[in-house]
């Protein structure tokens, strides 16, 4: 039985294709700088033709972490049974943030890219989002409900705190270990949930104050 030629080229494209993704996920896996150059030459064909299949390095990082993290749930799967949004935003935010130092040169080159063209930040995975929310599902009935505002404020809050540009700002500007800058990280991101809390239940008791009042 014989190839027609068409499906041939077709099943060799698949395969340079799936072989540049593979070099590109193993090189992420490293923790190592990431470049367009070193993917190439790992998975054996010529930077010209990687970039045929890719445009651009942030569009084939973000093929090869497809799948890479988790689900929200199945990271926070330790804490599924605490209700206390402080303890599960901690560890969201240790979660993320070691994933981030496992896969740091993918994460600075997608950085790095989004910076200068910030119309491909879509290409970014985007998994503090998840995280946070799943976080923050406890928090939801006793804030969202009654300030709704107060509640889009924390989450906007803690996209910034939980983050790996705040990772990478207190390691590389400030010179803090890894692991004292996830603990800054994590401080901070605490604080802000445990204020977010003590406004829920004080507004909450403020309603509860105003109702019982005779008219």
């Amino acid at each position: 039985m014989t190839t027609q030629p068409g499906t041939g080229r077709t099943n060799q494209k698949k395969r340079t294709r799936t072989a540049i993704v593979g070099a590109a996920g193993e090189l992420i896996r490293t923790g190592r700088e990431v470049t367009m150059s070193d993917v190439a030459r790992s998975a054996r064909v010529s930077e010209a033709t990687a970039y045929r299949y890719f445009p651009d390095l942030p569009s084939l990082i973000s093929e090869a972490l497809a799948g890479a993290w988790p689900s929200p749930a199945e990271a926070l799967a330790p804490v599924a049974g605490r209700d206390d949004p402080v303890e599960r935003v901690a560890f969201a935010c240790e979660f993320l943030l070691r994933g981030v130092l496992a896969r740091q040169g993918a994460v600075r080159a997608m950085i790095s890219a989004t910076i200068t063209r910030p119309e491909g930040a879509a290409t970014r995975p985007g998994v503090r989002f998840g995280l946070i929310d799943h976080a923050l599902a406890p928090l939801r009935d006793v804030l969202g409900t009654t300030d709704p505002e107060a509640f889009a404020q924390l989450r906007r809050d803690l996209a910034v705190t939980v983050s790996a540009e705040a990772l990478f700002s207190l390691t590389d500007l400030c010179g803090l270990t890894p692991d004292d800058a996830i603990a800054s990280v994590v401080r901070t991101a605490t604080t802000l949930t445990e204020a977010a809390l003590a406004h829920g239940r004080g507004a909450r008791s403020h309603d509860r104050s105003n109702s019982g009042r005779q008219p």
